[in-house]
Parts: structure tokens; C-alpha cells; sequence
């Protein structure tokens, strides 16, 4: 599994969002390019499939801008790398998506595959967007 850029900055423009939260203001879109360094093309893809999935919500025009559907602490990590990521699976025969394998039946490491896959999901699942806010270094080993 490789987290690929759109996830990795989703996770960071959903932390600006949340950074900016209790001011209850849209937030423009070219201010959240300019702190997290995200071209603003990029950055319009992401915010496309957010406001899609109704993570966020944005206003065109004056005053306009982006700001979360939620609290901070109701967005898991695992429910924004599902959505950006084509799949979180370790091996390509758990992906929902992928061909079954001939070998399931008899397969010997299919159950540590599964195994892990479970492990990494209530571990990103266990994390929020407020808990991204207030990390410190060291703080998820």
C-alpha cells in the first residue's frame, strides 16, 4: 500500500479547514494553496471529490469559499484515504475491486493478509482530523 499525494493532501487540507473551524468563515481556496503549497489545480481536484463526498461544503462568489461539513474530531483518517486512495489493501487479493484469486481457498498467507488489512484500517480509522491537529512528533508510535 502507497498513499499517494491526493490522500496525503486531502489530510493536509483537511487539517487547514479544521485549524480554521471555529471562525464559522468560508475559507478561500487560493489561502489554503498558499499555506499547505498545493497548486492551486490540484488543489481544486481534491476539494472537487471532498465537496462530492460531502466532507466539505463550498460557496461560489463573494464570501466564498470551503469549510467542514462536520466537527474535526468526526472525520477518521481512514474514511479520507478510502475515498482519495484507489484501495488500502496490502495485497491486490483483498482489493474489493481486483479479481479473485484462484488460490483463496488454499491460500496459507491469505488470513495474515488479512490480518494486517485489519490492523491498518482501525488504526487509521482510530485517528482524526483534531487528532492530526494537535499531534506532536512521535506522538502515533
Amino acid at each position: 500500500m502507497m498513499i499517494s499525494t491526493r490522500g496525503r493532501y486531502a489530510l493536509r487540507v483537511l487539517i487547514d479547514l479544521a485549524d480554521q473551524y471555529l471562525t464559522f468563515k468560508n475559507i478561500r481556496l487560493k489561502d489554503i494553496s498558499e499555506r499547505q503549497s498545493i497548486s492551486l489545480k490540484y488543489l481544486e481536484n481534491i476539494m472537487s471529490l471532498l465537496v462530492k463526498n460531502k466532507l466539505v461544503e463550498g460557496t461560489h462568489g463573494k464570501g466564498g469559499g470551503y469549510k467542514l461539513t462536520r466537527k474535526p474530531e468526526e472525520y477518521t483518517v481512514g474514511e479520507i484515504l478510502r475515498l482519495t486512495e484507489v484501495s488500502l489493501a496490502p495485497v491486490s487479493c483483498l482489493d474489493c475491486e481486483g479479481e479473485e484469486c484462484p488460490q483463496k481457498d488454499t491460500c496459507r498467507t491469505l488470513p495474515m493478509w488479512r490480518n494486517l488489512e485489519k490492523i491498518i484500517t482501525d488504526y487509521l480509522d482510530g485517528i482524526t482530523i483534531a487528532d492530526l491537529q494537535n499531534s506532536e512528533e512521535g506522538m502515533w508510535i
